[in-house]
């Protein structure tokens, strides 16, 4: 787990100038984080979420249950953005349900092709 902008930074190689740039909550870092992981973990697919769970952080922009969720592959890395309701815990319990659905679909995509 990648909580703290230093930790992605150190551990994921997301460089400050993209969380300065896009903020922690975006689609490009969690992006980076995905790409990030696959490669420091020699793995062929990787996920990383990225949000705001609360009770506090969230902006008009980026309200509370914002979340970014992406899935990395060789082939490639998409984002999407969700707006999850709820407390803290519900928040973060829906947001590796819906990781492990997309990775779920890309998985049987890739299946089928």
């Amino acid at each position: 787990m990648s909580y703290s902008n230093e930790s992605k930074t150190k551990f994921l190689g997301v460089p400050e100038s993209l969380i300065a740039s896009h903020g922690a909550v975006s689609e490009e870092i969690a992006k980076f984080m995905a790409q990030g992981a696959r490669t420091n973990c020699n793995a062929d697919y990787a996920l990383a979420i990225t949000g705001i769970a609360g009770p506090t952080g969230g902006s008009k922009e980026k309200p509370v249950g914002t979340v970014y969720i992406a899935v990395a592959s060789e082939e490639s890395t998409e984002a999407s953005r969700f707006n999850f309701n709820g407390d803290r815990e519900q928040i973060r319990h829906r947001s590796v349900v819906k990781a492990c659905e997309i990775l779920w679909r890309r998985l049987k995509e890739e299946r089928r092709e």
